[in-house]
């Protein structure tokens, strides 16, 4: 055999050799891109140092992700049961001039009968003006004043309701007594009112105009019975309840109109597709029906986008940490250059060099993800039990401390944001290794 042809079979052996199973050169590739990384000797050190501190810098980063996202679905979460402790998660009302709705005791019957309604009250509503008499210095103070059926037997539909019901916040007239009234903390607070005192509740809605023109207001004699507090400044401020039937006697209504019928549906935030089938269970107009997802969909949008923006601004950290990633890598590629260009000549590919620059960048990424997730759930986990922030009740809901709740789907997301942005970081490094030519590289110093 001629040495050409036996030059030629002995390199045909080294390439065939390079280019075994795949698994084999996986594992190659794992081999080459943890000994780069992690070297510990002479300049081999600093670039340990450096791999060190990217891979730090996406810990921290899903860390900060991790804590920021489970205090935006905690607050969320507190907005939500704060909102459906006094809201229904459907209403429905019926359109026209009075916007008052008739034969409330059949369509509360219809939205019961509808699968996914739990339970349904009607609810007669008003605003109105509360005057306090006091020394010649009278002071009156607009309310929404809610009259609900606090004596029904069906499940409450409302925490507000449960509570009326069961006495905490009493609204049963006492024979020969004053009709009761319970008033938000707000207003009480304005007025300088105490549970027991009496005020004057003036309807701004049925006045009657007397024989000389004047309009007389609809006004009664009312004791306060209790005072609550939501947490909500809007509801604090502004809501008042009373029994249904005193209310409807203040308004000049008879006992088979209200307002509106509100019902509680087993899972709030499947309220829209049950207001569709109560919608067709009551047949369309002249009947409204709306969720609760639409009614404040002002508020949830604004928690939507502010959850979505402190993502966005605290991801900027995981792309920090995938820059070092970069610098990381490139390094690499400068103080390895004669190495790949020594091993390209021994057989191996550019799609092995690929891999190994990938690989780096994916243990990088792998490991910041998993040990940021872990150390961020720890920290949620001890400011959520220990309540380690504590913030104004009187600002935020009612909240006393820092509410952190973390779903499944939010941890899923963070983890494949910050995969995919080291990921991204393995590109123009891996791609630098990859256009390396074996002669070139072996020549650099």
């Amino acid at each position: 055999m001629k040495p050409s042809e036996g030059a030629r079979g002995a390199g045909a052996d080294r390439r065939a050799a390079w280019a075994g199973p795949v698994r084999s050169r996986t594992r190659l590739a794992w081999y080459l891109a943890r000994r780069y990384l992690l070297a510990s000797r002479g300049g081999g050190r600093l670039l340990s140092f450096i791999t060190w501190i990217a891979l730090g810098g996406v810990v921290v980063g899903v860390t900060a992700l991790v804590v920021v996202i489970g205090v935006m679905t905690g607050m969320q979460n507190e907005l939500r049961a704060t909102i459906l402790g006094s809201r229904p998660h459907i209403l429905v009302r019926q359109s026209g001039v009075t916007l008052r709705l008739d034969d409330w005791e059949g369509v509360t019957a219809t939205v019961e009968s509808v699968e996914g309604v739990v339970a349904a009250a009607p609810v007669t509503f008003t605003r109105l003006a509360l005057v306090r008499s006091g020394g010649g210095r009278d002071y009156a103070e607009v309310v929404n004043l809610f009259g609900v059926d606090a004596g029904g037997e069906g499940p409450p539909v409302t925490a507000m309701e449960d509570s009326l019901r069961s006495g905490y916040l009493s609204l049963k007239k006492e024979p020969g007594g004053l009709t009761r009234l319970v008033l938000a903390s707000g207003i009480a607070e304005r007025m300088s009112l105490f549970a027991g005192d009496t005020v004057r509740v003036v309807s701004l809605e049925n006045m009657r105009v007397s024989p000389n023109g004047d309009l007389v207001p609809r006004a009664a004699d009312w004791v306060v019975s209790g005072i609550f507090s939501t947490g909500m400044y809007e509801y604090d401020l502004n809501n008042g309840y009373a029994a249904m039937a005193d209310v409807q006697r203040l308004l000049d209504l008879d006992d088979g109109t209200a307002s509106w019928v509100g019902g509680r549906a087993e899972d709030p935030w499947d309220a829209a597709a049950v207001a569709d089938s109560v919608r067709a269970a009551l047949g369309g107009w002249p009947y409204v029906v709306e969720p609760w997802t639409q009614t404040d969909r002002a508020l949830l949008s604004a928690l939507k986008l502010e959850k979505l923006a402190m993502g966005v601004i605290v991801s900027l950290i995981v792309v920090v940490a995938a820059f070092n990633i970069v610098s990381t890598l490139v390094m690499v590629v400068v103080n390895r250059t004669r190495e790949i260009g020594i091993l390209k000549a021994m057989g191996l590919t550019r799609r092995d060099t690929l891999r190994v620059f990938v690989f780096q960048g994916l243990w990088l990424g792998v490991i910041g993800t998993l040990a940021g997730l872990a150390s961020g759930l720890a920290l949620a986990v001890l400011i959520e039990r220990y309540g380690l922030i504590p913030i104004p009740p009187d600002v935020y809901f009612g909240v006393e401390r820092l509410p952190v709740a973390l779903s499944p789907w939010d941890m899923a997301w963070i983890g494949g944001v910050s995969f995919l942005i080291s990921l991204l970081a393995t590109v123009y490094p891996a791609w630098q290794a990859y256009g390396l030519e074996p002669v070139e590289a072996i020549r650099h110093e």
